[in-house]
């Protein structure tokens, strides 16, 4: 763990970055716990525990930026890192003509705890164990189930950050998540069903408390039932329709269509490589109708128990609220102290993260959230003579500047006349991002509004797996083609 000790060090790397001139430097000092449980036709599959700990440097020096990172502590290999990270800042300068301002933050002495009531990492292994096997039994039963699978992931993340220009900053955070997934099949047939969400399942900035309280038992069972109806269901007809999305669709619909392209350095086209570029470019900032005056959608790092919530991100810049799109107008992006610079934002966004120790932070999504509406389901339903309910993210795809996309989900439910009737399966949509958000007619109300946790975002090379949130209720959108997809 991170003690006195670390604390010492940090200050005298910060000392003899200064004294080497940089135009700028900042020392992370990390330590990772993570615990995984897989259990999977009713055995345990796999317990692991992976600890991981080190310091990161980055420096700017003469006008570009150098990273270097050591898990080894000693005088030796740190002053190594400093001339690494140094000589890759010159090296770089060779080929960068361009300066690289930072907006301005001001440097705090603070520290930040997430809340959580149960330290996961003090809870038996065998009390852990007997839940998981007790849900992943649930799954069983006939000899069309071909795959049960539960699994639990518990992260302890202790971090010290200093910089040059006087930040010192302690951070721990606690996250707790856990989920099942059930795959059948009859004949050329295969259906899946997640809870109680997929990708993963669900995560939280908590302890051990959340994944009591997601009863994987009672889900296992609810998800057991409609994967064996899923074989019986008929697909969804193909045409242009209505179709409500279900909170666990919303946030896939979010991550792709509004986080990915709102961070500014894919806006200004210094990611291009992984997952493509964005067609949010600065100059339709504040000019492009990105959706409805339904749609409002915030980052926000300040939400109780959010994964993507920090008290501070890996530039030394406080948790903040920022609005991307309001009532329906693109207004904000997710941004850095480099990239903000770049546009002439005040500030920064505060959405530069990093996933460990030894890789430089990148602007990464915080909790991207649809802000919720007064609707209830039955008011979302109303007036549709047919359309489909969609629920659960089963596959995606969309195009490099994250305009023209395409989702299938596990489960859908026929609308007619107003009302959920019969499940279909193997739904499809697809739309292009502004004319899809556009015609959204309806949004949940705040009390089917959900917080849920992603901890698969991929983003940099090499790639980065981030931990990020995305709030959503219910919402409707008009003229949508659906299809079966297969």
């Amino acid at each position: 763990m991170i003690g006195s000790r670390a604390q010492q060090l940090v200050a005298d790397l910060i000392r003899q970055l200064r004294q080497r001139g940089v135009e700028y430097a900042d020392v992370r000092h990390e330590h990772l716990l993570h615990e995984s449980l897989v259990a999977e036709q009713g055995r345990m599959a796999s317990i692991s525990q992976f600890e991981s700990a080190g310091i990161g440097i980055r420096v700017l020096h003469h006008g570009s930026w150098g990273f270097a990172a050591t898990p080894h502590l000693k005088p030796r290999p740190l002053k190594h890192a400093i001339a690494q990270a140094l000589e890759l800042a010159r090296a770089a300068g060779r080929l960068n003509r361009r300066p690289r301002p930072l907006a301005p933050v001001q440097p705090v002495v603070a520290q930040h705890v997430s809340a959580y009531a149960i330290d996961p990492f003090d809870v038996p292994l065998g009390q852990k164990i007997d839940y998981l096997l007790w849900a992943n039994t649930s799954l069983l039963g006939p000899d069309v189930i071909k795959r049960a699978t539960c699994h639990m992931d518990f992260f302890k993340h202790h971090k010290l950050f200093a910089s040059t220009e006087g930040a010192q900053i302690e951070q721990r955070l606690m996250e707790s998540g856990a989920g099942l997934e059930i795959v059948a099949q009859h004949g050329n047939d295969a259906q899946t069903r997640s809870y109680p969400n997929s990708h993963h399942g669900a995560l939280a900035q908590a302890g051990f408390e959340y994944v009591k309280g997601l009863d994987l038992v009672g889900g296992a069972a609810k998800a057991r039932a409609d994967v064996l109806h899923l074989l019986r269901a008929p697909p969804p007809r193909a045409g242009e329709t209505t179709i409500v999305l279900d909170p666990t669709q919303v946030v896939m619909q979010l991550h792709e269509s509004c986080g990915h392209p709102t961070e500014l350095d894919r806006a200004l086209g210094e990611e291009l490589s992984y997952a493509g570029g964005s067609f949010l470019t600065p100059d339709r900032l504040g000019i492009l109708h990105y959706g409805s005056p339904l749609v409002t959608i915030v980052a926000d790092a300040t939400l109780p128990g959010g994964v993507g919530s920090f008290g501070f991100d890996d530039e030394g810049v406080p948790a903040q609220r920022v609005e991307l799109v309001r009532e329906g107008r693109f207004v904000g992006y997710l941004s850095s102290r480099e990239s903000a610079a770049r546009l002439s934002l005040p500030a920064s966004g505060g959405a530069m993260r990093a996933e460990r120790w030894n890789v430089p932070p990148l602007v990464r999504m915080t909790n991207v959230n649809l802000e919720p509406g007064s609707s209830t389901l039955d008011e979302l339903c109303r007036g549709i003579t047919h359309g489909y309910l969609l629920s659960t993210n089963k596959s995606w795809s969309i195009d490099d500047r994250r305009l023209n996309f395409q989702f299938s989900t596990e489960v859908g439910w026929e609308i007619v006349d107003g009302r959920i009737g019969a499940m279909v399966k193997d739904p499809l949509y697809t739309g292009i991002t502004p004319q899809f958000w556009g015609r959204c007619t309806g949004v949940g109300r705040r009390e089917d509004w959900r917080l849920w946790g992603v901890p698969n975002c991929a983003k940099g090379e090499p790639m980065q797996l981030m931990h990020v949130g995305h709030g959503a209720s219910y919402a409707r959108f008009d003229g949508v083609m659906v299809a079966p997809a297969k």
